[in-house]
């Protein structure tokens, strides 16, 4: 295993990013921040890549900030810098981001998880986020978190420090599945192969006008819409759609992507 605080593959259209600081059950320090975050960006540019892959080595997925640094002074503005450059990176990116969380899953770790699309947590995934409790702001996810799960209940986590199930967890929408830790990664196999089904063009536009839709009306966004029906009837994925459907054939497989 190379020597680097996070760690960056390819494979059959998955660009899998793992945090890689096992022995400290992957805390977050500025390095790992600053290649994570160019992790992200090299995954979102990178065209061999149609689903993103966020997970962590060892043990667990990340126990959030390293508090030996924090204590020794060395956590810094460079460092939320940093952090806001991944979680924007993970966010923004024009493909499918997947946190994969296992074990101890909370504060930083938990926010960096909040900033993919979609999460899928083993039943023994330890999920909170503390900030407050160590006097600091849940700064990752802060702005973003009310937005998955509600006011009331990003309130309880981040100014409560309240530690959730799994379970719970998935009722709240914090994470989309939870399985057993031995079925983890045949789950998130499955949920690969169906983002192969989905047309690249269409969820990078779906997930921009997602998040736009937070901060504009609806209806001064009626050109922009049309505008991204039109870029997806351009793409070659629609082209395949219609192929497919001329053939009746029940659905489309986009990845990878047929010889023309």
């Amino acid at each position: 295993m190379a020597d680097t605080s996070v760690l960056y593959e390819v494979r059959d259209g998955v660009g899998t990013i793992t945090l890689n600081r096992p022995r400290v059950l992957n805390a977050l320090d500025l390095d790992l921040l600053q290649r994570l975050g160019d992790a992200a960006e090299q995954a979102a540019h990178d065209e061999n890549v149609w689903v993103v892959v966020l997970r962590g080595a060892g043990r667990a997925f990340c126990s959030g900030i390293d508090r030996n640094a924090l204590a020794r002074g060395e956590i810094d503005a460079e460092f939320y810098r940093a952090i806001a450059r991944a979680t924007n990176s993970l966010e923004d990116m024009p493909k499918l981001s997947i946190a994969v969380l296992h074990s101890w899953s909370i504060g930083g770790g938990l926010q960096l998880a909040s900033a993919c699309d979609v999460r899928l947590a083993a039943d023994d995934a330890v999920l909170e986020f503390g900030a407050t409790r160590h006097g600091l702001v849940p700064d990752a996810t802060i702005l973003r978190i009310a937005r998955i799960i509600g006011m009331g209940r990003a309130k309880q986590l981040a100014l409560l420090n309240e530690r959730v199930s799994p379970g719970q967890a998935l009722g709240w929408g914090l994470v989309n599945w939870v399985c057993p830790a031995s079925e983890l990664e045949t789950l998130l196999a499955s949920i690969v192969g169906g983002a192969f089904h989905a047309s690249r063009t269409a969820v990078a536009e779906s997930k921009r006008l997602l998040h736009e839709s937070f901060h504009r009306d609806p209806r001064s966004m009626v050109e922009e819409l049309v505008e991204a029906q039109m870029r997806c009837h351009a793409s070659w994925e629609l082209a395949l759609a219609n192929e497919a459907w001329a053939r009746r054939e029940p659905e489309v497989r986009y990845f990878p992507r047929p010889p023309t």
